[in-house]
């Protein structure tokens, strides 16, 4: 614990930049809310409480029991490392890179696999676009997600050093939540910008599954995952949650899996339902629902 607690002291100053970074954009999500309310006098906003409500909760367990989780985890995956990664500035573009590779490849995961995507989902699930989409993320994901992150430690960055480069991967991804910001030319082929994230919360089936990575485009380009913006993107999900509920919106896709595992005929199937793509059916299944389309 006190080695924890020098590491985090070594970069304090750090967090601290972070710190204010995150309240700025925080300013910027606020000032887009009181704009769209009081200039453009929209008449709903219920999806814009539910995303501060949403994100109230992940700060306190973030802070909390989520945060200890996360770093623990790492720090102890720290003991098993291959290597020794020597904290430096020139190996800070190394780690955020590294993190960034590693978030696509998450992020991925959480659209490939259906109960990843039963927690990522939440963050997809609002049929509007603003800032304040980006505070709508999953209240179990920070007790998830620090799994993905162990092969960079297990490779020599620090866990502080991990921790950090992952927060520079997502609070750059604050600003690209937004309608307000068009296309920016060559730097959508290279940066995830608000045009290329918003073909990423596109429902429209060309927009499915597409442009993974947090900071760079180059990950979906090398992989076949990119997606430029083409037709107007409808947001939210294909079966749209339809409430406000915060507790809905974090839990209704965990309570679809219980019931389609619960009347599942095999075990095989009931693996299916949890491990295998979101909307994935047993061939049986599948075999039935096209004979009746083609009647």
């Amino acid at each position: 614990m006190d080695d924890i607690e020098q590491q985090f002291e070594a970069f304090a100053g750090t967090f601290a930049v972070l710190e204010l970074v995150g309240l700025a954009f925080l300013v910027l999500i606020l000032g887009e809310t009181v704009w769209d309310i009081c200039i453009k006098n929209r008449t709903s906003y219920g999806e814009t409480i539910a995303n501060f409500i949403i994100a109230a909760g992940n700060s306190l367990l973030d802070r909390t029991v989520y945060g200890l989780v996360f770093v623990l985890g790492l720090f102890i995956t720290q003991d098993y490392a291959f290597f020794e990664i020597r904290t430096a500035w020139w190996n800070w573009i190394l780690a955020i890179v590294a993190a960034d590779f590693t978030y696509y490849w998450m992020h991925r995961a959480e659209h490939e696999i259906r109960i990843l995507w039963a927690y990522h989902s939440i963050h997809h699930s609002s049929p509007e676009f603003n800032l304040t989409t980006g505070l709508r993320l999953a209240w179990i994901e920070g007790a998830i997600e620090w799994i993905f992150f162990v092969p960079m430690i297990l490779l020599g960055f620090g866990t502080v050093q991990t921790i950090i480069a992952l927060a520079i991967v997502v609070i750059y991804q604050t600003w690209i939540h937004t309608e307000k910001i068009g296309k920016l030319g060559c730097l959508d082929r290279v940066f995830n910008t608000p045009s290329v994230h918003r073909v990423h919360h596109g429902s429209n089936k060309q927009y499915h599954d597409k442009n993974y990575g947090g900071i760079l485009m180059l990950w979906d380009r090398f992989f076949g995952t990119y997606k430029s913006e083409q037709e107007a993107v409808i947001y939210g999900i294909t079966t749209p949650v339809g409430t406000w509920n915060p507790l809905i919106i974090n839990f209704h896709e965990f309570g679809k899996i219980f019931k389609e595992v619960k009347h599942s005929k095999s075990v095989s199937d009931a693996f299916g339902y949890v491990c295998k793509r979101p909307g994935w059916k047993p061939e049986a299944d599948t075999n039935k629902t096209e004979s009746l389309g083609s009647d």
